[in-house]
């Protein structure tokens, strides 16, 4: 966001940058729908200080989740203290070993090959973690571990160790559980369009009230595209995830005027068809898709700025004041 007085003293700068010559930054969490791509929740926060990991934040949006859902993240969020206060409401979850915890398939309950249920017990409390609530937890907690092979040709892993609570082999098998946790790139997807497609990647505000209501701004017309898709998926017997994202807000901002100044049947007749054209842009059907993690376009040759830039400025102008002035006779 604007690198203003006002921003950096709620959203300051990293600590590796030096004083006025990086840029205020928010870390935002948000709980998006895996099945529609809708926003469900989102917390904002600086961007570093106490109380502003990704952790953290997400703590502040449990009470909006429902019984019976399930959530699905990385590795960040696979620890005990983050699982057990989910499992108390409810909530299942499905996410990637935490690469400091060790694990071992020929301990537990064998459920398969290198799939079996384990116990965690309950660690010292952490300093984030009130008494009230370490109290609340349990002791132990049990614990769905797996190995899933990944034969696809590009992918940077060979295998991926999960950990979940759905623990009956029945009824979430191996292979779904797999399926379900590669399905969260979807995921990545959604941050692609809201900070690429909506351009929301750079803030424009120059107050932290400001800026906190540009971000709500970007995601509720979010959520409007992510309806309309949704409709115009229903209406035409497609899932929301076969709709191009883009493609919708294209055509909602083509169709915006003429809804704007009809009324009536015609009114209407104009927003079936504005459903009819979202369900037509599909995405590609490209499965186990492979790109390079590198862009193709290269930034231009310009110099980076070091210093504040009052202080750049100070230094153009002494310069042109220094240099001597020449008469031609």
């Amino acid at each position: 966001m604007p690198d203003t007085a006002a921003n950096q003293e709620v959203f300051p700068q990293p600590s590796s940058q030096k004083p006025g010559v990086g840029f205020p930054l928010a870390r935002l969490v948000a709980v998006i729908s895996l099945t529609t791509g809708a926003l469900r929740a989102l917390a904002v926060g600086p961007y570093s200080g106490k109380e502003t990991g990704e952790t953290a934040l997400f703590r502040t949006l449990w009470d909006q989740l429902k019984a019976g859902e399930i959530v699905l993240g990385d590795r960040y969020f696979a620890s005990f203290c983050g699982i057990a206060p989910l499992v108390q409401r409810g909530i299942d979850g499905l996410f990637r070993m935490h690469q400091k915890r060790k694990y071992d398939f020929r301990r537990g309950r064998l459920l398969g090959v290198e799939d079996h249920v384990v116990c965690w017990t309950k660690p010292e409390r952490p300093d984030w973690m009130d008494e009230a609530l370490y109290a609340q937890l349990p002791e132990e907690l049990m614990i769905r571990e797996l190995r899933v092979k990944v034969q696809n040709d590009g992918f940077r892993v060979d295998e991926l160790i999960l950990v979940t609570t759905m623990l009956d082999p029945e009824v979430y098998t191996k292979e779904e559980l797999a399926e379900l946790f590669l399905q969260r790139w979807n995921i990545e997807l959604d941050v692609r369009s809201i900070k690429s497609v909506m351009q929301m990647d750079m803030l424009r505000c120059e107050t932290p009230s400001m800026v906190e209501k540009e971000i709500w701004m970007h995601l509720l017309a979010y959520n409007l595209i992510r309806t309309l898709m949704a409709r115009g998926a229903a209406a035409h017997k497609k899932e929301p995830r076969q709709l191009s994202f883009k493609g919708a807000m294209q055509a909602l901002g083509t169709f915006r005027e003429p809804l704007q100044w009809t009324q009536g049947r015609r009114r209407a007749r104009l927003w079936e068809v504005l459903l009819q054209v979202i369900a037509s842009y599909e995405v590609g059907d490209r499965p186990n898709r492979v790109e390079p993690r590198a862009i193709k376009r290269r930034p231009k040759p310009h110099k980076l700025l070091n210093e504040p830039q009052q202080e750049a400025r100070n230094r153009l102008l002494k310069r042109k004041h220094e240099q001597p002035i020449l008469n031609a006779a």
